[in-house]
């Protein structure tokens, strides 16, 4: 084998390494905005952590649609698709980071930080085996 010759394992292994460089990215959007909210503002867990997740993940949706996915299809579709996962992922993990920050006192960075872990591994999966799953490498940066 050839050092240039991209096997299908070596493919799906860079899609996941970008995905964690712009994922790392988007976390530091999710840190930075999360820090104003709490910090400065002094608002509760809830609301400086769904605000902060909402910029996270717009930027995060824009940036591994292009690159990591390299997905040409119609954005409006994969958008409403990631916004289904959201619907499921973001109730639990409002309230749950609230029970734990809130209640229990927890550090809410730490809680944050859990969240953002879960968050990680799991829109990984979703995006690459559904949201994207027909549309890999399909944008003009695959066809380079």
């Amino acid at each position: 084998m050839g050092t240039l010759e991209r096997t299908p394992q070596k493919r799906e292994f860079m899609r996941a390494v970008k995905f964690l460089l712009l994922s790392i990215s988007a976390g530091v959007i999710q840190i930075a905005s999360f820090t104003v909210l709490n910090e400065l503002i002094s608002w509760s867990y809830w609301p400086s952590y769904l605000i902060s997740l909402i910029l996270s993940v717009l930027w995060n949706f824009t940036l591994n649609r292009r690159y990591t996915f390299q997905s040409a299809n119609n954005v409006p579709v994969a958008m409403m698709k990631v916004f289904a996962f959201y619907c499921v992922f973001t109730p639990p993990s409002v309230i749950m980071g609230s029970y734990l920050a809130d209640t229990l006192l927890w550090n809410e960075y730490l809680v944050t930080a859990i969240n953002m872990v879960l968050n990680f591994v799991l829109e990984f999966l979703y995006c690459r085996y559904f949201v994207f799953k027909d549309s890999l490498d399909t944008n003009d940066l695959a066809k380079k």
